[in-house]
């Protein structure tokens, strides 16, 4: 019977946040920000391992207190991309093994949504991700300015977690320098699949910019909130 795996490529630094400490490590809450990624993945009984794939010389990790069922591979790469596909060979799983590969940035991942995504793909041929239809209008544009409005009629914006089986993941990762991947159902796409697309939510939004974090401690003491 195949696995379920999450995998959590953390060995970035954020360097668009602005901070000297990567953003995973930052406290959010009194925690670090990755602790409260763990803790939906660690918590999902669907879910038979997690692993976080950190730098070889992160001096960060180590300092904190993290989920017991927590495997830490230090493979970590130049890029995402290199960071998935040295984790998949790290954990040397079954092909038909599924792979949920989540940002480290997505601490508000809901275990709603978590289990949508479960659910929804199964048994697919191919895999899916979690996404959020457009609402917004969108406006392409340069220097400053308005070039075009872009019709937004089946425009996603894509999420994470991302769940492919490790054989197909590993195949679609192997030109992982190539930049035209932007994330694991790219690396798909390019083999010439398609992913399917399960409803997310808004609130599984990847902390990018300072006002972020503040944001997604609201959200996630709201919950703690109606938990208590």
């Amino acid at each position: 019977m195949s696995r379920r795996i999450a995998l959590i490529p953390a060995a970035g630094h954020g360097s668009r946040f602005g901070s000297a400490t990567p953003k995973q490590y930052l406290l959010l809450n009194g925690r670090p920000l990755l602790a409260h990624t763990l803790d939906v993945l660690c918590g999902c009984a669907g879910i038979d391992d997690v692993a976080v794939v950190i730098s070889p010389g992160d001096e960060w990790f180590d300092g904190f207190a993290w989920p017991g069922r927590v495997q830490v591979l230090r493979v970590g790469g130049a890029s995402r991309a290199e960071s998935v596909a040295n984790g998949l060979a790290a954990l040397a799983a079954d092909e038909d093994d599924w792979v949920l590969v989540h940002d480290a940035a997505r601490c508000c991942l809901s275990p709603d949504a978590l289990q949508r995504l479960l659910d929804d793909v199964g048994d697919d041929a191919i895999g899916g991700i979690l996404a959020q239809p457009v609402a917004d209008t969108v406006k392409q544009g340069k220097v400053g300015r308005i070039a075009a409005t872009v019709p937004r009629d089946g425009l996603w914006l894509a999420q994470t977690p991302q769940m492919f089986r490790a054989g197909l993941l590993a195949e679609a990762l192997q030109d992982a320098a190539n930049p035209a991947i932007t994330d694991e159902a790219s690396a798909i796409e390019l083999l010439g699949h398609a992913p399917r697309l399960v409803v997310g939510e808004a609130q599984n939004f990847k902390v990018t910019w300072p006002g972020d974090l503040a944001l997604a401690g609201a959200i996630l003491a709201a919950r703690k909130g109606l938990q208590a």
